[in-house]
């Protein structure tokens, strides 16, 4: 069985930075690409950013130059880093994988960016 677990999250003010991560655990033998959603109450989720196991990336426009996606293969992990963090980017993250072709989501953590 394959877990996806999350840490990081929190409340930062305007303008701060936080760091989000997921670790995929169980018995994996293929991860093809690992993602970031989000959702803020009231709206539809929608990707953040994504990356595959080669490190291609792309974002969402709204976090462009803001937001890095980074892995480490070793630990079968993805990173967020998000700079420059806006009150509009206050949502429920939440980590998805393509593991061993299946579609795994994490549990989803706050971040609450404060004006």
């Amino acid at each position: 069985q394959v877990q996806l677990v999350e840490s990081g999250g929190g409340l930062v003010q305007a303008g701060g930075s936080l760091s989000l991560s997921c670790a995929a655990s169980g018995s994996i033998f293929t991860i093809n690409a690992m993602r970031w959603y989000r959702q803020a109450p009231g709206k539809q989720r929608e990707l953040v950013a994504a990356i595959t196991w080669g490190g291609r990336t792309n974002y969402a426009d709204s976090v462009k130059g803001r937001f890095t996606i980074s892995r480490d293969n070793a630990k079968n992990t993805v990173f967020l880093q998000m700079n420059s963090l806006k009150p509009e980017d206050t949502a429920v993250y939440y980590c998805n994988a393509d593991i061993n072709k299946g579609d795994y989501w994490g549990q989803g953590t706050q971040v609450t960016v404060s004006s």
